[in-house]
């Protein structure tokens, strides 16, 4: 309720307290933030729900088949040959996308044999020896030719091996492999940091705590360690070419392993590859191997989903600044490089 007073001539004083406002602005505000607030809400989970099945589905969770594509041969043909292609650097989340290629390959009965297609430099140990174990168990059941591309070294040439004695390693003319070893990308930056003035004291429970700190030089004591670690997964890498190639043994292997990186023709001559040939040729030879007279090949695919948007944004290398930093985290490889940082990855 509002009143007005007013003055009339002669001086006499009017109220008036007929006037009555009511508002109700704050419950219309109120019944509009509801009609507008509640479907974008919905909308939002809605969109949240679909993220995660997008997720899961390029992340390995889905247990549905995986889509496939037509590559050669007779399509729609009885019998099978699938192509499973390596490509890029060997490394997390693509080693788990890869080993569910092969496990599919593996458990798909209309499968008669795999052609593993290698276009990597290589990658960490420990992503490299997994695939190696896989490939091997799926050699096991099925027939597996090895195509090398562009490049098979490293940790390239470590799964190239894992068919084992069965199997074929084919290289294209222009092929490179080789790069047997073992490498940890370390920086030493102690130089620059006594010219900057900057002196790291990092508060550690043991000496060994922060190893490979790129401010101070190497201790006795942690090169004598790290010489045992490159030791032990060097002496991997020659085993599985020992098991996986019947015409090396262990002294011609050392021999052929300094980290050199050999041509397709001087592969063969050092009997790290078989023969020379395109993927073409590698599966006639394999449908040879199997006697099959009609055969189809085809390729896993992946659908695109959240993961490979996110990766997709990432389109330059990582800077020397963050290369400096990760250069602090222990991370043996079979790799063909001294950084392998600013690889672009692919699959």
């Amino acid at each position: 309720m509002s009143e007005e007073v007013t003055v009339a001539p002669g001086g006499e004083v009017r109220v008036d307290t007929s006037s009555i406002v009511i508002r109700v602005e704050t419950s219309e505000k109120r019944s509009l933030s509801r009609r507008f607030f509640v479907p974008l809400l919905s909308m939002s989970l809605l969109f949240n729900f679909w993220l995660l099945l997008a997720f899961s589905s390029v992340s390995g969770l889905s247990t549905e088949e995986l889509p496939e594509a037509f590559v050669d041969g007779t399509m729609g043909a009885e019998s099978r040959i699938a192509v499973i292609r390596v490509s890029g650097m060997i490394s997390p989340p693509y080693t788990e996308r890869w080993i569910e290629r092969i496990k599919n390959a593996a458990q798909d009965e209309t499968v008669r044999g795999v052609v593993l297609e290698i276009d990597s430099p290589g990658g960490f140990v420990a992503d490299s020896h997994q695939l190696h174990h896989e490939i091997q168990k799926l050699a096991a059941r099925k027939t597996v030719f090895v195509s090398m591309k562009r490049l098979a070294a490293s940790g390239g040439y470590y799964i190239a091996v894992a068919p084992g004695a069965g199997s074929r390693i084919f290289a294209e003319p222009t092929s490179w492999t080789g790069s047997i070893g073992v490498i940890i990308a370390r920086y030493n930056a102690t130089e620059l940091a006594e010219k900057a003035g900057v002196k790291v004291e990092p508060l550690v429970t043991g000496p060994l705590k922060d190893t490979l700190n790129p401010f101070r030089d190497m201790t006795e004591q942690e090169t004598a360690v790290w010489d045992a670690i490159l030791a032990d997964s060097f002496d991997r890498f020659v085993s599985v070419i020992d098991e996986g190639r019947e015409n090396l043994d262990d002294a011609a292997i050392r021999t052929l392993a300094t980290g050199q990186i050999y041509t397709a023709t001087q592969a063969i001559q050092n009997g790290l590859v078989d023969e020379i040939g395109y993927l073409e040729d590698v599966l006639k030879a394999l449908a040879d191997e199997l006697q099959l007279s009609e055969w189809e090949a085809f390729e896993y695919q992946t659908t695109p989903g959240l993961l490979d948007a996110i990766v997709g944004l990432r389109t330059q290398p990582p800077s020397m600044t963050e290369q400096f930093l990760r250069s602090t985290v222990p991370a043996p490889m079979y790799f063909a490089s001294w950084n392998p940082l600013p690889l672009q990855q692919s699959w």
